[in-house]
């Protein structure tokens, strides 16, 4: 006889993994470790199957584990986009919205599209969690996130892609560069003129720095950066102040480059060129109508997916 799911002591099993330890867990539960550990033995039992490991430093779910907290997170989903349903049909405007985003679209975002829908539906609230591609990928695959806004993300079979556009990625450098010339002169610049540069580049869980990796095996020169940030706000004032250059798209630095301060140069790589936008969420996640609207809303009001500026 298969063996019946007890929904309630799944929780335990999530808070757990959520906070990296069964005293962390009970401490969010406000109750005592040992029937946190209770719960999931009692689970682990009632399963025959071994649901956790225990560390130094902390718990790790076994495969078994694994597959549980995938149906646990799926299950939460489907009764948020529930509820959110149900607002819907009693004639509610309401609902929460979590969008997990790289901060490269943030000044995109603010702008006129999530004020516009902010004045639209002033009910409807959101979170909104900055993260690197890798992690924004993650934060949408498990559920921690509605919508997410990413960089040239890596192909995922648990990740649609809702909206995509063709972002290039450009060196941006202060309007005094003397790359600005040979860029004006060439049309573009090549990878080659940008070695000698001080540059400012993303960790390797972004997606910018991501590309920038694949452009160096392929030109078999390595880049190394002066400074090394995951803040996009880091690399614009490294620039700004004149201290080298970095690349981004440019729909990370519209608002800059229309005041001035800095200027995209366009780079001559195929791999460089052939960069893009995404709006994602989940495979076979049915998002709830707030979110819904607002998925709708970005694909057709954001720069970085066509909008006019």
């Amino acid at each position: 006889m298969t063996p019946a799911i007890n929904e309630s002591r799944l929780s335990y099993l999530f808070e757990a993994v959520q906070c990296g330890t069964v005293r962390a867990a009970a401490d969010r539960l406000d109750i005592a470790p040992s029937a946190v550990s209770r719960q999931i033995a009692l689970l682990e039992a009632e399963l025959a199957l071994p649901l956790i490991e225990r560390h130094k430093r902390g718990v790790h779910l076994t495969q078994a584990g694994r597959l549980l907290m995938e149906y646990y997170r799926e299950q939460r989903a489907h009764q948020e986009d529930l509820l959110a349903k149900l607002q819907e049909v009693r004639g509610l405007r309401r609902g929460h919205i979590r969008l997990a985003v790289g901060e490269g679209f943030v000044s995109d975002l603010m702008g006129a599209p999530l004020q516009f829908f902010c004045r639209r539906y002033p009910d409807i609230t959101l979170t909104l969690d900055l993260a690197g591609t890798n992690e924004v990928m993650r934060l949408v695959a498990e559920d921690d996130a509605d919508i997410g806004l990413v960089y040239n993300p890596p192909a995922e079979p648990k990740i649609v892609s809702r909206a995509q556009l063709a972002q290039p990625v450009h060196a941006i450098v202060a309007p005094g560069s003397p790359l600005i010339a040979k860029a004006d002169k060439l049309g573009t610049l090549t990878l080659d003129a940008l070695y000698d540069v001080p540059l400012a580049l993303m960790h390797g869980s972004y997606g910018t720095r991501q590309l920038m990796e694949l452009a160096e095996q392929s030109e078999k020169h390595r880049l190394v950066p002066a400074v090394t940030t995951n803040s996009i706000s880091v690399l614009k004032h490294f620039v700004r102040a004149g201290l080298g250059a970095t690349f981004l798209p440019t729909f990370a630095v519209s608002q800059e480059i229309d005041a001035g301060v800095l200027r995209a140069l366009p780079i001559d790589h195929p791999i460089l060129s052939s960069a893009e936008a995404h709006l994602i969420t989940r495979a076979g996640r049915r998002l709830s109508g707030a979110a819904n609207r607002l998925l709708t809303h970005l694909a057709s009001k954001m720069e970085a997916f066509g909008a006019p500026d």
